[in-house]
């Protein structure tokens, strides 16, 4: 889709919007003088010129503006402070809001005026080749895409495993204590290519080279959370600054001088395709943090939290600017090029996105926080936009999805058609209750909770590319929002192994889209205490990947990797069908026995939610029978999914059970 901003970017430096324009904005732009006391020693100001057709348009040619080819520049634009909440006629040098790449080792000067501040903004990057401005990282390093031929080769929407990644990991220090590290794009490629060696977590055996821990566990969806630019460094990256760049510290391993943040994510992003692996972007959208629209147009683009404008109702800013979605105004639109009524902070999202989709080509979209945005009227013009372009890219409908986070999961956005799907906090809530043979508050019956996590269709979706489920998501803040095994412990179950292995069934047996978070797939535990959900320990409590060396993680390990791996595979766990044939609640029993898929293509999963075991199963004649368990028609048998094994035509549905544990078959 070409998007005239976009397109505009390409030769001219332009800025959108500046609220003040009595004085002229202008472009300061150089090389960097490393050598020198004054690293801007090289830099020089440019006026803007203002559009006659547009007042809110601001350019310069790039060809007017005595480049030398070949060259990287580093840029601002100085305008006047906007921010009713700070001091006013305030002059100051701000990062490009459009910037593709900035680099954070250098912020922005302070302007010679009298009235010049200290901004602190990190410093656009571009290189100008040819009579083009092209995005680059800032040693001039430029995104080049191989075998582009992927876009129907990646999973579709119900066959997907999604892996959500938190960039921030454990390292153990020389002292032998627990430090937290950034886990860069460059050691995040090293999960899946066996080439390559985590530059800043050499030291962690699953990172190292030959090893390909996601590659092994078989994830075809990679979830990160934010890689737009933040302020973050140790924290998540919720409070995106800059929206169409990508993470500064994320691609600036401690080996290097210079970052490479966009063709480290770009590589990254490639050989995912290449692995037949899509790549999901996590947005923030409700509010940001120090993005450059802050200081240049604050009452067009944000509303203050707490404030009295009624954009600002209900809404919680997380220490940042709230974006006003409903804020209309006649002028240029950025998509079009043309003029007419528009909303600023909905077109600037939208700017975003479709640079992310055609620059990074990225294939699925996580919406965080959709309650926080309040305006559902944009949520659906901003997944309506995503799906366009990436139709006009020549993607298929179901290997697209535009993903939301709403904690209280409210039907009416998949029912009135705003998004395409749902993170559904109803499994989480519900599956760590049945692993405690107890009730969750959705339901007062045990069978009908285990129903209701198993077919999602019996909380009001229709399909199960409608709802993606987990156990555990990145939000670990606050008691039975905890990681899996700390949730255990927590609850007085020591022996979290059989815990851990029968909610994986529960998980990857279920209609829906499944998720793990990093570390659940072998017991991976808190290293801070997070039983306050608002402080920020959740944001820097890390998946430790030295845990895999545990033999007991390890065993869990290999379990969830078979479960994953057929998920991705069998076609009965692509489709919706499921039946519950067997339900036993008699001396203390709960036994769920479910079936997906039909005729022979079909899995029957047998779930013992209790402490009960059939008494000496060891013994031959001891067994559990199950009157409904389906007949093996002709030229079929039945494999156990989870210990790799036929099972003999005597034993079928008649097999001992033991306490807390699932048996997924298959007929094969």
């Amino acid at each position: 889709m070409l998007v005239n901003f976009l397109q505009r970017k390409q030769i001219e430096f332009i800025l959108w919007r500046p609220k003040i324009t009595e004085t002229q904005p202008t472009l300061l732009i150089g090389t960097i003088a490393t050598s020198s006391h004054n690293p801007y020693e090289n830099f020089r100001e440019i006026p803007l010129q203002q559009s006659k057709e547009f007042p809110e348009l601001w350019f310069i040619a790039a060809n007017q503006c005595n480049l030398q080819d070949g060259q990287v520049y580093f840029y601002w634009f100085k305008i006047i402070n906007t921010n009713p909440y700070e001091n006013q006629a305030q002059i100051m040098y701000c990062t490009d809001p459009t910037a593709t790449t900035v680099d954070r080792r250098f912020l922005a000067p302070i302007p010679p005026e009298n009235q010049g501040v200290a901004s602190f903004d990190p410093a656009s990057v571009i290189l100008y080749q040819k009579g083009k401005l092209i995005p680059c990282d800032p040693q001039g390093e430029t995104v080049t895409w191989e075998n582009n031929d992927y876009l129907n080769n990646l999973p579709p929407n119900n066959r997907l495993v999604i892996y959500e990644l938190p960039p921030r990991w454990t390292i153990i220090a020389p002292s032998g204590e627990t430090e937290v590290g950034i886990g860069t794009f460059q050691d995040v490629l090293s999960l899946f290519d066996t080439n390559c060696t985590a530059p800043d977590f050499s030291e962690v055996e699953a990172l190292r080279k030959g090893c390909a821990h996601l590659r092994e566990l078989g994830i075809n969806a990679l979830e990160l959370l934010p890689v737009s630019d933040s302020d973050d460094k140790f924290e998540w990256g919720y409070g995106t600054a800059n929206y169409l760049a990508a993470d500064f510290d994320l691609g600036h391993p401690k080996t290097q001088i210079a970052p490479t943040a966009s063709v480290d994510l770009a590589k990254l992003i490639q050989t995912c395709h290449q692995q037949g692996v899509r790549f999901f972007i996590d947005v923030v959208m409700a509010f940001s943090r120090n993005n450059p629209y802050r200081n240049l147009n604050f009452s067009d683009f944000y509303v203050r939290y707490n404030s009295n404008d009624p954009e600002g109702f209900n809404r919680e800013s997380f220490g940042g600017d709230l974006f006003k979605y409903n804020y209309w105004v006649e002028g240029y639109q950025p998509l079009s090029g043309e003029k007419g009524s528009l909303v600023p902070s909905r077109e600037y999202m939208k700017v975003f996105i479709a640079h992310w989709l055609e620059y990074y080509r990225v294939d699925g979209i996580r919406i965080d926080s959709v309650n926080n945005i309040s305006n559902y009227d944009f949520v659906e013009e901003f997944k309506n936009l995503s799906r366009e372009i990436w139709k006009q890219r020549g993607g298929s409908s179901d290997r697209f999805l535009v993903v939301g986070e709403e904690l209280s999961v409210p039907l009416a956005l998949i029912q009135q058609n705003r998004l395409d799907s749902l993170w559904n906090e109803h499994f989480k809530t519900i599956a760590r209750k049945v692993i405690l043979g107890q009730n969750s508050y959705l339901d007062n019956s045990f069978e009908w909770n285990v129903k209701k996590l198993i077919d999602c269709r019996f909380l009001g979706f229709t399909d199960g590319s409608q709802v993606v489920n987990y156990l555990t998501s990145h939000d670990v803040g606050g008691f039975g929002n905890e990681r899996l095994y700390n949730y255990l412990v927590n609850n007085g179950v020591y022996d979290s192994e059989k815990r851990i292995k029968l909610a994986f069934v529960c998980l990857l047996t279920a209609v829906g889209i499944p998720m793990i978070l990093a570390g659940d797939e072998f017991g991976d535990r808190h290293d801070l205490d997070i039983s306050d959900e608002h402080s920020n320990k959740k944001q820097v409590d890390p998946v430790n990947f030295n845990r895999l060396r545990d033999d007991w993680r390890q065993r869990i390990f290999q379990y969830v990797t078979r479960l994953v791996r057929f998920r991705t595979t069998f076609d009965a766990l692509a489709v919706n069908d499921t039946n519950f044939i067997h339900g036993d609640f008699n001396e203390g029993k709960r036994v769920v026995v479910w079936q997906r898929g039909v005729g022979e293509n079909m899995v029957v999963v047998v779930a013992n939610f209790s402490d009960y075991g059939t008494p000496n199963p060891v013994n031959p004649t001891s067994e559990y029978v199950i009157p409904n368990f389906p007949s093996t028609p002709v030229g079929k048998q039945w494999q156990e999914i989870t210990q790799n094994r036929l099972v003999p035509s005597e034993w079928i549905g008649r097999e001992p059970i033991f306490p807390w544990e699932a048996k997924v078959y298959a007929l094969v």
